[in-house]
């Protein structure tokens, strides 16, 4: 029957492979397939469209309502430029302390939900245990709408829905919602001896991103509600993570591209700030076209991740304060795919092992302490759904 150890051999494998965002999963997910097969249990695959990656889900159990899900994703970010002490494909522990390219987010977890699976599959179930494993949540939990939507068409529907980010094994209810766009601005070049007669695509662009740091200075000033009070920080974010454009200094920009995002607290309507941004780029765009006509703004919705909003009564909140014995109420301001399964109507919190501020960082670790902590909240879920 696979126990922590079990637990810790299949997180050696999975941060073997390399699942950079940018990169095909597929080598993982064959691995976690035949893991699963190897243990009696059958895996179902959601293709991304273009067929180089893909989503995972099962069962164990019976094919009854009133179960748990428990939900990861496969992909790490890239070690590029990062200085790491040990090879970031290999776990190493040191001082108590695991290291490894998505050790805490998230394949510890991950791990611990297979191993799960694994004594799931030996253990009189009276409810069932599903898993899901997504790609590209790091590019805006990308691949968990479609899995999400499968498994609620084809699966007894779960009571409750565990995403196993790194919460330091405490019960998350809430966390902002994001929205990303890619911004493709149009300029015209001319001779930067004569720019007024041109347009340049990056100072019109440095014009949106000087409004966004002007909205954020305005929000850090409001006074939050109620539900934004507990988060860190308690207003709603707009961000700009890149940046490319122009062909040489003395040329006015004919094209520049960015990412703009927001991380929305729970009880604003998101689309209530997209809508601010379109007018905010449609009043740019008419600067730049009293100039030159062709020149304009083009927003590319990226992503969409809605926010996980604190239920009342909620059957998942109140299965990991059962399993945990955790009585506090936590959010935070990173974004999962919690609120996509809230958003179809399960019950859903945040739990998992780590810290956030360990993730994406040169020698990402993860305590020892935290996987332990992480099996044993396994153990008790997997004896909670033999009741």
């Amino acid at each position: 029957m696979p126990d922590q150890h079990a637990a810790r051999e299949i997180l050696q494998h999975l941060v073997s492979f390399p699942s950079v965002s940018r990169d095909s999963n597929l080598p993982l997910i064959d691995w976690v397939e035949a893991w699963l097969a190897g243990h009696g249990i059958t895996a179902t695959r959601v293709w991304h469209p273009g067929g180089q990656k893909s989503a995972l889900y099962a069962q164990i159990g019976p094919d009854v309502p009133g179960g748990v899900i428990l939900s990861g994703h496969s992909d790490v970010v890239p070690v590029d430029g990062q200085d790491w002490t040990s090879d970031p494909w290999t776990v190493t522990e040191r001082d108590g302390r695991l290291y490894g390219r998505g050790v805490c987010d998230m394949k510890g977890f991950v791990a611990l939900a297979l191993a799960a699976m694994g004594r799931a599959a030996q253990a009189p179930l009276k409810r069932p245990l599903q898993i899901a494993i997504s790609y590209d949540e790091e590019l805006g939990c990308i691949g968990a709408e479609p899995m999400i939507a499968e498994m609620a068409a084809r699966l007894p529907r779960a009571a409750a829905v565990v995403v196993g980010e790194p919460s330091q094994m405490r019960m998350v209810n809430g966390h902002k919602g994001g929205h990303g766009f890619r911004v493709h601005v149009q300029g015209f070049e001319v001779h930067s001896s004569i720019m007024h007669t041109g347009v340049s695509a990056i100072m019109e662009g440095a014009r949106l991103i000087d409004w966004a740091n002007r909205i954020n200075a305005e929000n850090a000033l409001r006074p939050p509600s109620a539900m934004a009070a507990s988060f860190d920080p308690s207003w709603t974010t707009l961000h700009v993570g890149t940046i490319r454009g122009g062909t040489a200094e003395n040329i006015t920009a004919a094209e520049c591209q960015f990412g703009f995002g927001f991380r929305v607290v729970p009880g604003e309507n998101p689309q209530d700030w997209v809508a601010k941004l379109r007018a905010e780029v449609a009043r740019i765009e008419t600067g730049m076209q009293a100039i030159r006509p062709e020149t304009g703004i083009r927003l590319e919705q990226v992503f969409f991740v809605p926010p996980l909003v604190p239920e009342t009564n909620g059957a998942a909140e109140a299965l990991v304060r059962r399993l945990t014995g955790d009585n506090a109420t936590s959010v935070v301001s990173y974004g999962t795919e919690a609120g996509q399964f809230q958003a179809v109507g399960y019950s859903t919190v945040v739990c998992g092992p780590g810290d956030i501020a360990q993730a994406h960082q040169p020698d990402e670790w993860l305590a020892v302490s935290q996987f332990e902590a992480g099996w044993r909240f396994m153990e008790a879920l997997v004896q909670d759904l033999c009741q």
